[in-house]
């Protein structure tokens, strides 16, 4: 079992930054983060390989693509979400995720390990 713990959450005007941090108690192939604003159904927003091993190393929802930055750090079986120019609309609680698939990719079944959750809200 592994136990997924985000930080960095908060509250940032629009066009701010932010950056998310995930830390997994043991290894995974592929890392993730999701996201559900109120009323709405949670949905993905990016997602990582392990390096060097597969094409489509990192890919990202079309909303966020350009202004998110997925990244990890296996030696500290971290990943990172560097949130920029932040939008009202981005608001919401995000989900760090995490599987042994290593060919999981946008789906919430894919993945069998989940963060609790933390709150982006983006001031306009």
């Amino acid at each position: 079992q592994v136990q997924l713990v985000e930080s960095g959450g908060g509250l940032v005007q629009a066009g701010g930054s932010l950056r998310l941090s995930c830390a997994a108690s043991g290894r995974t192939a592929v890392m993730g983060w999701f996201r559900q604003a109120p009323e709405k159904e949670r949905e993905f927003v990016a997602r990582i390989r392990r390096p060097g091993t597969y094409t489509n190393y990192a890919n990202y929802a079309d909303s966020v693509k350009g202004r998110f930055t997925i990244s990890r750090d296996n030696a500290k079986n971290t990943v990172y979400l560097q949130m920029n120019s932040l939008k009202p609309e981005d608001t919401a609680v995000y989900y760090c995720a995490a599987t042994s698939d290593r060919v999981a990719t946008v789906w919430e079944y894919e993945y069998d390990y989940w963060g609790q959750g933390t709150q982006v809200t983006v001031s306009s």
